[in-house]
């Protein structure tokens, strides 16, 4: 149905039709991204296929390791190093979220500025608007139409992480940095908001899954 505007997302170093790109293509390749639940906070619920995530406002019985996290987060179950790579989640009428990726060393635990020295970039909406946590913060002015789906490419060696506004297929933001070690995936429920943010971030499905058929 109405997901066919992906088609007109203007890349800006790639000039593709399609982010959806065949798997050995170097140009864009499109990844399957899955959740790792060793790492999701207990107040999360992941879906059996882990491609969805929920907050809920009760505590789960979970081992306290050193990968989960002790706020409402949870990462991809699959690090990236040295290679480009794509993926889009639905972000829906969430009214608060953050994505992007993050250093797999990043601290899990206690309070942390999500910002790119302390290993995240990231995109989250604020008061109305949306703003990268560069530092300091870059409010994004130019945002005409809410996403409902956010599209992000890590291009690993130039050292970039981009965010496309699936919606309108437009580019959102732009981190330039260099990276080292492996990045992951990086998913934020953000405050329950007294249960007015309870809709789930969906991980739209890849290529291979798809077959025409993506997120609604």
């Amino acid at each position: 149905g109405g997901r066919h505007n992906r088609m007109q997302i203007n890349f800006p170093l790639f000039p593709v039709t399609s982010p959806y790109l065949s798997p050995d293509s170097d140009s864009l390749p499109a990844v399957d991204v899955t959740l790792d639940p060793d790492t999701a906070n207990p107040y999360l619920v992941l879906s059996e296929d882990r491609k969805h995530v929920r907050r809920r406002n009760t505590c789960q019985d979970l081992p306290n390791s050193t990968e989960r996290f002790d706020y409402p987060c949870v990462l991809g179950a699959e690090g990236f190093m040295g290679r480009r790579c794509y993926w889009e989640v639905e972000v829906g009428d969430k009214t608060d979220w953050a994505l992007g990726v993050c250093k797999e060393s990043v601290s899990r635990k206690g309070t942390v500025e999500l910002i790119p020295e302390n290993g995240f970039w990231i995109l989250r909406p604020m008061g109305g608007e949306y703003v990268a946590y560069s530092s300091p913060l870059t409010p994004l002015t130019s945002v005409r139409i809410r996403p409902k789906q956010v599209g992000i490419f890590l291009d690993y060696k130039a050292g970039e992480v981009s965010f496309y506004n699936v919606t309108d297929g437009s580019h959102l933001f732009t981190f330039t940095d260099t990276f080292s070690e492996t990045l992951r995936p990086y998913f934020f429920l953000g405050v329950f908001d007294g249960g007015r943010n309870v809709v789930p971030l969906i991980i739209c499905p890849g290529p291979a899954q798809a077959e025409g058929n993506l997120c609604p």
